[in-house]
């Protein structure tokens, strides 16, 4: 298929302040293209001075984060077929980033707001051999996925008060801040939530971070979940003045007001456990689907290769609460006469996609060597589980799958 390309260009010292440059380029396979694979080609084949990041090519380093058609994406994990048949594709650098070239930013403001959340861990006690710590354990399941962050800039991006709010250290200092003060071994929870607290408040619960996340994080979640602690927990009483207040410039005299202190102060136990229940509901809603499982369409059944294994891209809604996540998987398709399996496409080990290799008739996961049979089995590497499966059904010729 044919697509039309719009591809932002800067260069320092230019004449202008960037504009889009088109292309078109022929796909054999949208299915097996990501907008990476086309950044790479236009740059081979078309115009060798377009300049942009990109390293892992596996959905783990977080380089090649950019805004593909309105949107905060990793480059290498967003699918052409993704994009409708027939509607440009446009691609942009981040926003609220220094532009350097072309779709390369400038990623310093971002990490000097990273470390101004002491991003680091400092435990309380000297440990002799690894810490030993229980997946069912209640810190553990608190953090749940935000520990995965790989720092790609993406909600940054997607943040409205990023821009206006020079001092606000972001949604992902802020779920890095999270992981850290739910970790009781930690050493600096008074210092490092006072540090967090002076941001949470710029926070305006849109839930686009959580929306862009390529990880599948909720930076809202975890902002939630610090003003909660300030609310709900003894030791915020002890809280220590080290973050700059947001400047009165910028803020009415009613915004200006020390809004921790006031909270924590001012309104007294009753009024902070009423907010501390916000803070939970807040907390827990965009966590997981409240949805019952429902039937999403997949293909027709005359488009899946006999003996073959088909990657099929299947989009749906999902609705927590007031916020609905754009969800976009890969449905893996294993046809062999009249057996049909359907394997997710997650790896089991920490997420990563796994994708059909027909070499080897194996499934394998680029991240970390995951490796399994034809049945999802683990033939090698560290997943601790066969792949997972989705429900199928077929009605009127088409294949049905059931998500949560």
């Amino acid at each position: 298929m044919r697509r039309n390309i719009k591809i932002f260009r800067y260069a320092p010292g230019g004449s202008d302040d960037g504009h889009f440059d088109a292309f078109t380029l022929d796909i054999p396979d949208e299915r097996a293209t990501t907008i990476l694979d086309v950044l790479l080609r236009i740059q081979e084949e078309q115009d060798p001075t377009l300049a942009f990041r990109f390293a892992c090519r596996v959905n783990m380093c977080g380089s090649c984060g950019m805004v593909i058609n309105g949107e905060e994406a990793l480059a290498c994990k967003k699918n052409v077929a993704e994009i409708p048949a027939g509607r440009e594709i446009t691609v942009r650098p981040l926003n609220h980033f220094p532009v350097i070239k072309d779709l390369v930013v400038d990623m310093t403001p971002f990490f000097e707001k990273y470390e101004s959340i002491l991003p680091f861990f400092e435990p309380k006690d000297a440990y002799s051999e690894p810490a030993l710590i229980s997946p069912e354990s209640q810190e553990r399941l608190d953090i749940g996925s935000a520990t995965e962050c790989i720092a790609c800039g993406c909600c940054v991006s997607s943040c409205t008060m990023a821009h206006d709010n020079e001092g606000y250290a972001g949604p992902a200092a802020l779920n890095r801040a999270f992981t850290l003060l739910v970790d009781s071994r930690d050493a600096l929870y008074v210092e490092r939530l006072d540090r967090a607290l002076a941001s949470c408040y710029n926070c305006r619960t849109e839930f686009n971070c959580t929306e862009v996340c390529p990880k599948g994080i909720s930076p809202t979640k975890a902002i939630k979940h610090i003003q909660r602690l300030a609310l709900t927990t003894a030791r915020s009483q002890e809280l220590v003045s080290i973050a700059p207040a947001p400047p009165v410039s910028t803020q009415s005299w009613r915004e200006a007001i020390d809004r921790r202190s006031w909270i924590t102060g001012s309104l007294g136990a009753a009024a902070a456990a009423v907010l501390g229940a916000i803070g939970i509901g807040a907390f827990a809603g965009p966590a997981s689907s409240t949805g019952k499982p429902r039937w999403i369409p997949v293909a027709a059944l005359a488009a899946l290769r006999e003996g073959d294994v088909t990657t099929i891209p299947v989009r749906y809604d999902v609705q927590s609460g007031p916020y609905v996540e754009h969800v976009a998987t890969p449905v893996m398709v294993s046809r062999v006469g009249d057996e049909i399996v359907c394997f997710n496409a997650s790896c089991p080990h920490l997420g990563c996609t796994v994708s059909w290799d027909a070499s080897s008739s194996r499934f394998r996961c680029a991240c970390h060597g995951g490796t399994f049979d034809r049945d999802g089995a683990v033939v090698a590497g560290p997943p601790p589980r066969g792949l997972d499966r989705y429900r199928f059904q077929i009605d009127s010729g088409r294949l049905w799958v059931e998500v949560a």
